[in-house]
């Protein structure tokens, strides 16, 4: 197995195709294919299985991405460190991210970039997704987290340079301590059929978290803006919400998070900058991806 080849099963599975991850990485269709082959004649099994339109990680293919994921992170954090050591960074620069990444992968990415160059100072902005692809356009930020897919579609991002950015943890939900759920590893969508759900309400363009997809006829409960709120009624035990794996260590006391096994559900998370990256803003984005790596 090569640096290259677990690079290469990284972006496929973030991607969902070979096409998408040869346009990311900068290769051609046929090298993503003989990269991925590679890995799969060195692991002795198919890594992907292959769809209709694009591919989708087999389990042996699930378990390699997450140790690529390690793998590349500590890389990444290596060669950043080195070249913290060789170009020295400085001054300000402003970093952006929807609600829920805000709240624990920015923060932390931030934190990790204070390590390896304390001298560059980096502000955190929270805002949905479409008003900081505006920010980003106008030259007032220069990195944005920024959920993609339905909310932000891909023609809003032509003329940025944009990647994935994988969690190995996926969604989940969160319950109160006391819940029936609470003491299991994962859920399944059979085991949410009767729950009652705490939904967000906000303004346009921003994920909200509604009940779990695909259930018939869910039931509401409560619907609420805030965060803190939601996780309020949670404890009270008044009903379950929809957490994604980014930000499953932001629940409270009283509040546990877990996984949820559905394949039907994902979601998707870019880090973007204009064409033309800085220094500092491909620092923000190697820590961005350092930290999320982390997150099994």
């Amino acid at each position: 197995m090569t640096l290259a080849g677990f690079r290469v099963v990284h972006e496929v599975a973030g991607q969902g195709s070979f096409s998408a991850a040869a346009i990311s990485l900068g290769y051609t269709q046929s090298a993503v294919s003989r990269q991925v082959a590679a890995m799969e004649h060195a692991a002795g099994t198919a890594l992907f299985e292959r769809l209709p339109r694009g591919v989708r990680p087999t389990a042996a293919g699930e378990v390699l991405v997450r140790r690529a994921a390690r793998i590349l992170g500590e890389v990444d954090g290596a060669l950043e460190e080195v070249s913290g050591v060789r170009d020295r960074l400085a001054g300000r620069m402003v970093v952006a991210g929807f609600p829920t990444a805000a709240a624990v992968l920015l923060p932390r990415a931030i934190a990790l970039l204070g390590q390896r160059h304390p001298d560059l100072q980096v502000e955190l902005q929270e805002a949905a997704s479409p008003v900081q692809l505006r920010r980003l356009r106008a030259g007032r930020i220069e990195v944005a987290l920024l959920a993609t897919g339905d909310v932000v579609p891909e023609r809003d991002l032509v003329g940025l340079r944009h990647e994935v950015v994988v969690i190995p943890r996926g969604p989940g939900i969160a319950v109160a301590v006391g819940h029936r759920l609470a003491d299991r590893e994962f859920a399944t969508v059979a085991d949410l059929a009767d729950e009652t759900w705490i939904v967000g309400t906000g303004p346009a363009g921003e994920p909200q978290f509604g009940p779990w997809p695909g259930l018939d006829r869910p039931r509401i409960g409560y619907a609420v803006r805030n965060w803190p709120t939601r996780f309020g009624l949670v404890a009270a035990g008044l009903g379950i919400t929809r957490v994604p794996g980014l930000a499953a260590d932001s629940v409270p006391a009283g509040v546990r998070w877990l996984p949820v096994r559905d394949p039907a559900v994902s979601g998707s998370l870019e880090v973007a900058t204009a064409e033309s990256r800085s220094a500092a803003a491909q620092a923000v984005v190697r820590a961005v991806h350092s930290v999320a790596s982390r997150m099994v």
